[in-house]
């Protein structure tokens, strides 16, 4: 659900796996910060208003964060002094509207100050980003709290764009999240844009004997090649993740029975009965994505994270 630069495969036994967690519940403010949801839509719209690549922005920051260490705020620290922070790790450069979070937490401060933990204003604002995109809304549980450590390193943990299945399956298994939250979870890519970079490896020199991934649809390769070139130096060339980026549906699904996915990870869900099984029901069904779509993301958004409220959401 990430635009991500490839980066090679590591065991993910290395690192610390988050768990869900329990305490977790659709009402933890209704007394203490009423107006949280609708702080957190209004900063949502306000610069939805002025970005349109805004919704894809905070879906894929939320999942960065949940990925390493849980749904704990840390993507959104800054790196300090000789500590590198994840934002500034290799996948992680091209994450933006930060802002976004900032100004809620602003918000959020003056209405209920010291209240509401960073990650659970992620974990909201993602939401909203699926739903003011045509996408469907669901009660976020809430009682994150931020975590203190952010390491670029750790950034190794995230599924990278060239994955095959069996990692893509490790990755998430780690996490413990199914086959089911992997392929629904995918659907993700229904919003964004990817550079180049992160699809190269199948548009050029693909393998010793064929230049294209014989996989993909032999016009639409055609179309990435033009616009990426094999020594592409355009910083912000790219393409769309589907074909109508911008609207939260089940678009991605169709196109990656045609031969029209983007990264070789899409394409591996393809590659096993049970995956290429819920990637039809998905492209059958946008009520099937949207239904799984939420029960994944409800589960993903419930790993542990940290243990404090952070009042500045960039800053320890």
């Amino acid at each position: 659900m990430a635009v991500v630069v490839a980066l090679a495969f590591v065991f993910l036994v290395m690192f610390p796996v988050p768990s869900p967690v329990r305490a977790l519940s659709s009402n933890y403010y209704d007394h203490t910060c009423p107006h949280l949801e609708s702080i957190v839509t209004s900063a949502v719209k306000k610069a939805m208003s002025n970005d349109k690549t805004v919704p894809a922005a905070l879906l894929r920051m939320h999942f960065h964060d949940c990925f390493i260490r849980g749904c704990d705020a840390s993507v959104l620290l800054n790196s300090k002094g000789k500590n590198k922070a994840e934002k500034d790790g290799p996948p992680n450069i091209s994450l933006h509207a930060f802002y976004v979070i900032d100004e809620a937490k602003k918000a959020l401060e003056t209405s209920c100050p010291g209240v509401v933990s960073c990650a659970d204003i992620l974990a909201l604002a993602a939401r909203d980003a699926v739903f003011l995109s045509g996408g469907p809304t669901w009660d976020v549980p809430k009682g994150r709290k931020d975590g203190r450590i952010s390491l670029a390193t750790e950034t190794r943990q995230l599924p990278a764009p060239a994955f095959n299945i069996s990692q893509l399956q490790q990755n998430f298994a780690q996490r413990g999240l199914t086959i089911e939250d992997l392929v629904a979870l995918s659907g993700g890519h229904t919003l964004g844009f990817s550079h180049c970079s992160s699809f190269q490896n199948r548009i050029h020199k693909f393998n010793a004997t064929v230049d294209v991934d014989p996989t993909m649809q032999p016009s639409f390769a055609a179309k990435l090649r033009s616009m990426c070139p094999a020594h592409n130096k355009a910083k912000n060339a790219g393409s769309p993740l589907d074909s109508s980026n911008l609207v939260f549906d089940n678009a991605y699904y169709k196109l990656l029975l045609q031969g029209k996915s983007i990264f070789s990870s899409d394409q591996a869900l393809l590659t096993t009965p049970k995956t290429k099984a819920l990637v039809s029901k998905f492209a059958s069904s946008q009520e099937a994505f949207e239904k799984a779509f939420v029960t994944s993301m409800i589960k993903m958004s419930s790993l542990s994270g940290g243990q404090e409220i952070r009042l500045d959401c960039r800053v320890v």
